[in-house]
C-alpha cells in the first residue's frame, strides 16, 4: 500500500470516528430537559401572566423561519440538480432575464412575511407593555455591582439595600446575593433605574429584559403565578465585574411576603444615593450603604 492510500485510509478512520462520536453526543443531549422542551424557552407557561404569550410568539415564530427555510433550501437545491451542467454541454448556457411573475413572487412574499412578523410582535409587545394597576410597586436600582429594592406595598414603603458583590470575578454564592421577594398572583410594577451606568434588569424565567437608562425610569408590569427561586442578574456589560451582578428572585405566599417586609428598614432609597457621571469612573460604591 502507498503512502497515499495509507494516508487516505488514515483520514477515512478519523473521519468515521469523528462522526460516530457525533451522532453520540447529539443522542446525549437529547436526554436533556431543555432539548426535551424543543422550541420552547426553558421556561414553564405560567410562571407569570405574560410568558404563555412569549413563547407563543418565540414557537410560531421559529416554525415560519424554518418553513422559510426548507422552502428556501429546497429551490436552491432543484435549481443545483435542475440547471446542472450536463455531459456534452459547452459554452454557457442560456441567459434568463427579467421573469416578471417570479420577481413579484420574490417582492411580495418577504414583504408579507415581515409584516406578519411585525404585526404579531406589536400585538405582543403591546399586550406585555400595557400599564395597569398593581398593588406592589418595586423601585429597582442596579448600581456597579449590586441591586437596591425599594417596595411600596398597601401603604408600607421599605428598602433593601444590597451589598457589594466580592469583585474578585467569582459567581456569587447564591445564599448571599440580594434576593428580591414577590407575593404570588399580586400585579406588580417595577420601575427600573440605574444608580451610575446603563445596567439591564433580567429574570430569565420571566422571559422579560430591560434597560435601565441613568435619568430614566422604566417600567416591567406583570404578575407571579408560580411560587419558586429564580435567578436574575444584570444583562448589560456595566463594568469590570458585570459577572457578579446577580440576585435571587423568590416569589412566595403573600404573607411570607408580609413577613419579609416586617424584617425590612422603613423607608426608601432613591435618587439621592445616585452617583453623578463624574463619579462613576473614579469610584466605588460602599459596600451595602446603598450608594
Amino acid at each position: 500500500m502507498s503512502s497515499q492510500d495509507r494516508t487516505s485510509s488514515s483520514r477515512g478512520g478519523r473521519a468515521k470516528v469523528l462522526a460516530i462520536a457525533s451522532a453520540g453526543a447529539l443522542l446525549l443531549t437529547g436526554c436533556s430537559e431543555q432539548v426535551q422542551r424543543g422550541w420552547l424557552p426553558n421556561v414553564e407557561r405560567d410562571t407569570t401572566n405574560h410568558t404563555g404569550s412569549i413563547q407563543d410568539l418565540w414557537v410560531n415564530s421559529w416554525i415560519v423561519v424554518l418553513l422559510v427555510g426548507l422552502l428556501t433550501w429546497g429551490l436552491l437545491i432543484w435549481s443545483i440538480i435542475a440547471y446542472r451542467r450536463r455531459k456534452g454541454d459547452t459554452g454557457y448556457p442560456r441567459q434568463l432575464s427579467y421573469n416578471l411573475p417570479m420577481e413579484v413572487f420574490y417582492t411580495a412574499v418577504p414583504l408579507m412575511l415581515v409584516l406578519t412578523f411585525f404585526s404579531f410582535s406589536d400585538a405582543t409587545e403591546k399586550s406585555i407593555n400595557t400599564p395597569v394597576d398593581s398593588e406592589l410597586v418595586v423601585d429597582v436600582r442596579g448600581k456597579q455591582w449590586s441591586w437596591d429594592f425599594n417596595y411600596d406595598y398597601q401603604g408600607q414603603q421599605k428598602y433593601f439595600s444590597g451589598v457589594q458583590a466580592e469583585l474578585d470575578g467569582n459567581e456569587g454564592v447564591e445564599e448571599t446575593l440580594p434576593t428580591l421577594y414577590l407575593p404570588v398572583n399580586v400585579p406588580v410594577t417595577f420601575e427600573l433605574n440605574s444608580r451610575d451606568v446603563i445596567h439591564s434588569f433580567w429574570i430569565p424565567a420571566f422571559l422579560q429584559k430591560l434597560d435601565m437608562i441613568p435619568g430614566k425610569t422604566n417600567h416591567i408590569w406583570l404578575t407571579p403565578q408560580v411560587e419558586g427561586t429564580f435567578d436574575g442578574k444584570c444583562a448589560e456589560l456595566c463594568g469590570e465585574y458585570h459577572s457578579e451582578m446577580l440576585f435571587n428572585v423568590k416569589v412566595v405566599s403573600e404573607q411570607e411576603f408580609l413577613d419579609h417586609l416586617a424584617t425590612l428598614e422603613d423607608g426608601q432609597l432613591g435618587e439621592e444615593y445616585d452617583r453623578k457621571p463624574d463619579q462613576v469612573a473614579t469610584t466605588t460604591l460602599p459596600s451595602g450603604e446603598g450608594e
